[in-house]
C-alpha cells in the first residue's frame, strides 16, 4: 500500500514540482520562525532537498535569529542518522546516496526543531518518506531524550486523504507548505 503512494507521490512532485515565489519562501520562512522564537530554538536541523523536495535551503537563509545555529543530516555507518552543524557558503560533501552532507567532523547536536521532507502527508499530520526509515527512527529515538519539534516540509499538492501507519511511523508536530500550515 505504502509504495504504491510512494511511486504515486514521486510522479506527482516530479510533475507539479516549482520553485517558489518570493511570497512562497517569505510564508514558510515566517511561520518557521515564529515557531523557533516562541519556544526559544538554538538548534534548528534541516534538510538538503533532492528528487524535487521544497528548497528549504532558500528560506533557511530568511531566518535570521540570534544565536540559532544550522544543523543538516549525516548517514552515519550504522545507518543511522546524526545531525552536524553547517555554516552558510560551507561546502558540501557526498553521501553514499549522493546526497549533500556537511563535513562529518563538525560539530554533532541533537536539534530543538527538525525540518522534515516527505513524499506525502495527511491533515493529521502523518508523513510518507522514501521508505528507508532514517528521520522515523530519528524522530522516534531522540523524543525520548529532548522535547523535539518536528516540521514537515511540502508543497501543498502533497496532501493525501490518508496515510497508511505502521507501529514506527512518527506524527509530525506541524506541517509547513507553501499555503498553509496544519499544526
Amino acid at each position: 500500500m505504502k509504495n504504491k503512494i510512494r511511486e504515486k507521490f514521486i510522479k506527482i512532485r516530479k510533475n507539479n514540482y516549482f520553485e517558489l515565489s518570493e511570497n512562497n519562501k517569505n510564508f514558510i520562512s515566517k511561520n518557521i520562525k515564529k515557531i523557533c522564537t516562541h519556544k526559544k530554538i538554538k538548534r534548528l536541523g534541516f534538510y538538503y532537498p533532492i528528487n524535487y523536495e521544497l528548497d528549504i535551503i532558500s528560506i533557511i537563509s530568511k531566518i535570521n535569529i540570534k544565536g540559532l545555529k544550522s544543523f543538516l543530516p549525516v548517514v552515519e555507518k550504522n545507518n543511522k542518522m546524526s545531525f552536524r552543524e553547517w555554516k552558510r557558503n560551507e561546502p558540501f560533501f557526498v553521501n553514499r546516496f549522493g546526497i549533500l552532507e556537511p563535513n562529518k567532523k563538525n560539530r554533532k547536536a541533537k536539534p530543538e526543531v527538525i525540518l522534515v521532507p516527505l513524499l506525502a502527508f495527511d491533515r493529521n499530520k502523518n508523513r510518507l518518506g522514501y521508505g528507508r526509515g532514517f528521520y522515523d527512527r530519528f524522530l522516534n529515538e531522540i523524543s525520548n531524550q529532548i522535547n523535539l519539534i518536528s516540521i514537515g516540509i511540502a508543497f501543498s499538492f502533497q496532501e493525501t486523504k490518508k496515510i497508511p501507519l505502521e507501529k514506527h511511523d512518527k506524527k509530525l508536530n506541524f506541517i509547513i507548505t507553501e499555503k498553509s500550515m496544519i499544526n
